[in-house]
């Protein structure tokens, strides 16, 4: 949990240097980010934000399901390889998003960590 919850944090810590560049390269106006981003905002800086939402939402599921496991003293070693699975996947996802962003590799990690997130609920109630 701590693993993903650096990711967030180190992506968030992104989002400003890439807010910053765009508006200092003239490619936006600092209005630009008034209400969060205008369609005048260049890519290279609004990925970032893509990002960052998708390590705030389906992540949720998570880190619930870590929780469930540790309150109902139920961890093991294919929970911990699942979570772990889990955080690897989500980091590629987001290495991925960030540099090349070729969709279909970025799908086929997303897909996978879903379905090692989906393993994981499963796990927790067999």
């Amino acid at each position: 949990m701590g693993a993903l919850a650096l990711l967030t944090f180190a992506v968030l810590g992104l989002m400003p240097l890439r807010r910053v560049r765009a508006v200092r390269e003239g490619h936006a106006k600092v209005n630009d980010f008034r209400y969060g981003e205008s369609a005048a905002v260049p890519p290279f800086a609004v990925i970032v934000n893509r990002n960052y939402m998708n390590l705030l939402e389906l992540p949720l599921l998570f880190y619930t399901i870590c929780l469930m496991f540790h309150a109902a003293n139920r961890v093991g070693a294919l929970a911990l390889i699942l979570a772990w699975s889990y955080v690897a996947l989500r980091f590629v996802h987001s290495v991925i998003h960030l540099s090349y962003n070729r969709v279909l590799h970025r799908l086929a990690v997303f897909a996978a960590s879903n379905a090692v997130l989906g393993a994981l609920w499963i796990l927790f109630f067999v």
